[in-house]
């Protein structure tokens, strides 16, 4: 089976995890503090708080800014449920805002117009979909004309850049993710990435029951949650970070390799912003054509009884269950989501795949296309 992704797991991450497991120090101690030094430095901000996964980050990133009940964000329409769920699990109302029909991120105009709609708006929260960064420029210019905080949901991304300023490094906080189907993995795990003292501060005792961060004497200054990141994950983060240039440089290499083996196909490649530094390719996602997006579902049953994991792209969020009785929302409110959502179609892409693998791959995904069948 050709699976979907693989993290890129070395004696050097094994021996960085086993290391630390017999010092039997195993929760937020040294290894966690380096991680997120190491961190910081990559992302270019001055602090980095590790948590247990990116809806940690983004619940705690909210809850820092002070986003609570009766309060309304603005959240992109098309991502995993996790950005939305995290406005919810403070109280507060997402209104989603639907999204280019090339880069799959938040459309600048239309949130301009949910925005100008009115309404208790307290953030923009906007993604940086599959690993291509939303464009943050336009997003922070209308955010700040109404005085509004933005937060990017940079789970995605990590590596990626926007006119020099890289991921996870726009808005009052960025919040990455190190789940195993990104670049770089921790097993799970997050981070909050900001240049707000204050923010890191409140975030830093949120993580850990509300213990005062600063200090000398244990004292509790605010309830908080347990969202620590352990040592060994922390451990395993630093050695693949470490090898994090080079992974992304294959992940883009093999990225260009699917244009070209899948070039007639009818699919619509991912696009990237001007600038190849804006995309790092966590996901592989192409748009099927619209007759043989209408069997995605066979054809991904398909291609795996050939050998070839494949998946949906991500969430139309508005259109999930809760989301839709909650607040009515209906097809056709969010009519680019609609589209992309029912024709995005996720490709195997992992630093281990091989030439002969992806050829595979994409040989058989061009039989289907062409002719309905495996060869």
């Amino acid at each position: 089976m050709i699976r979907l992704t693989v993290p890129s797991i070395e004696e050097d991450d094994l021996s960085a995890v086993r290391q630390t497991l017999i010092s039997g120090r195993l929760v937020q101690g040294e290894q966690v503090a380096a991680f997120e030094k190491m961190l910081a430095g990559m992302v270019g901000v001055r602090h980095a708080v590790a948590v247990s996964n990116c809806t940690a980050a983004l619940h705690l990133s909210l809850l820092a800014l002070g986003i609570g009940r009766g309060d309304k964000v603005a959240v992109t329409a098309y991502s995993f449920i996790a950005t939305a769920n995290a406005v919810e699990l403070c109280g507060a109302e997402p209104v989603f805002v639907d999204i280019e029909p090339d880069t799959f991120n938040m459309d600048p105009a239309r949130l301009g117009e949910v925005l100008e709609s009115g309404g208790q708006f307290k953030a923009v929260l906007a993604a940086d979909i599959f690993g291509q960064i939303a464009d943050l420029r336009q997003i922070e210019s209308i955010a700040g004309r109404f005085g509004l905080p933005v937060i990017e949901d940079a789970a995605c991304s990590l590596g990626a850049a926007l006119n020099g300023r890289a991921a996870g490094a726009w808005g009052k906080a960025g919040c990455f993710s190190f789940h195993p189907r990104k670049a770089v993995t921790t097993g799970e795990g997050g981070a909050i990435a900001t240049n707000d003292g204050a923010l890191a501060r409140t975030a830093r005792a949120l993580r850990n029951h509300g213990l005062d961060p600063d200090s000398k004497d244990p004292d509790f200054i605010m309830p908080g949650f347990n969202y620590r990141m352990t040592e060994f994950q922390a451990a395993l983060g630093r050695t693949q970070l470490a090898k994090f240039n080079r992974i992304l440089a294959v992940r883009r290499k093999l990225a260009s390799r699917y244009g070209q083996l899948l070039e007639g196909t009818g699919l619509v490649m991912p696009a990237a912003r001007r600038g190849a530094e804006t995309h790092v390719y966590q996901s592989y996602v192409v748009l099927l054509p619209k007759a043989p997006a209408v069997e995605r579902g066979e054809l991904i049953r398909k291609l795996k009884e050939a050998g070839v994991e494949t998946a949906i792209g991500t969430w139309h969020m508005p259109m999930v269950s809760h989301f839709r009785s909650r607040y009515g929302y209906k097809k056709g409110d969010f009519p680019v989501s609609d589209d992309v959502f029912a024709r995005a179609l996720t490709l195997p892409l992992f630093e281990s795949l091989t030439e002969s693998q992806q050829a595979d791959a994409a040989a058989k995904i061009r039989s289907l296309l062409e002719n309905g069948k495996t060869e």
